[in-house]
């Protein structure tokens, strides 16, 4: 896997991660979006044979981040999980208990849908629709900054919602399309830290930053 990128947000240091993780290195903070956990159990719910095999590779990525890292603190920018509870969301139980110290911070997604007494369970702190930490603040949703104060819209966001991707053009007919961070001016647009997800095609403008993901590979395209 190649090392983390740094990146340099209001005199912050962010490391930038293949694995489609954030590491804020001066609150030793790890900072992820959308890892829709239970997603593939809903899929077999509903007939359709998506290996559980993909939601262990998730949390065995998000553990070998945590670990890399050594971080007091993950915060998720929405969409933790996916729907309903299912044995994937009991599994996510038991890894908890194993990383009981860590500090969990989730701001809800459109896909939290579940009884708080799941999250309190969890040892997981809610925010319904924004999280402060100084001089950054967190949303699920990038729409959700119409509603923010003036002086909540002057903090630098973080997002998530999106999964962005970049279309990247080969030679002939080749096209690619690649998950990605997008750091714009004012804010940042997560990548989808599970893989089990669409993606939606984002085109920079100049002096917007963008590191597509490929396999375990950052690539800076703007």
């Amino acid at each position: 896997m190649q090392n983390p990128i740094q990146h340099i947000i209001n005199k912050n240091t962010f490391w930038v991660s293949p694995e489609s993780s954030l590491f804020w290195e001066e609150e030793n903070t790890l900072i992820i979006a959308d890892m829709h956990l239970g997603k593939s159990g809903h899929f077999r719910k509903a007939g359709i044979a998506i290996p559980q095999s993909i939601y262990k590779a998730d949390l065995q990525r998000l553990i070998s981040q945590l670990y890399l890292f050594k971080v007091d603190r993950l915060i998720i920018a929405g969409d933790l999980t996916h729907s309903t509870a299912n044995k994937e969301l009991d599994l996510f139980i038991k890894w908890r208990k194993d990383f009981s110290l860590l500090h969990i911070d989730l701001v809800k997604g459109n896909h939290d849908i579940l009884d708080d007494s799941w999250y309190e369970e969890a040892g997981i702190k809610v925010s319904n629709e924004k999280l402060i930490a100084a001089p950054f603040l967190f949303i699920h949703d990038l729409t959700m900054r119409q509603k923010l104060t003036d002086k909540e819209k002057e903090l630098y966001t973080f997002t998530g919602h999106m999964h962005p991707a970049i279309g990247i053009k080969g030679q002939g007919r080749q096209f690619l399309r690649l998950p990605c961070f997008y750091f714009a001016k004012d804010y940042c647009v997560l990548p989808a830290f599970s893989r089990f997800t669409g993606t939606f095609k984002v085109t920079p403008e100049k002096g917007e930053t963008v590191f597509a993901l490929v396999e375990d590979k950052i690539m800076q395209i703007a």
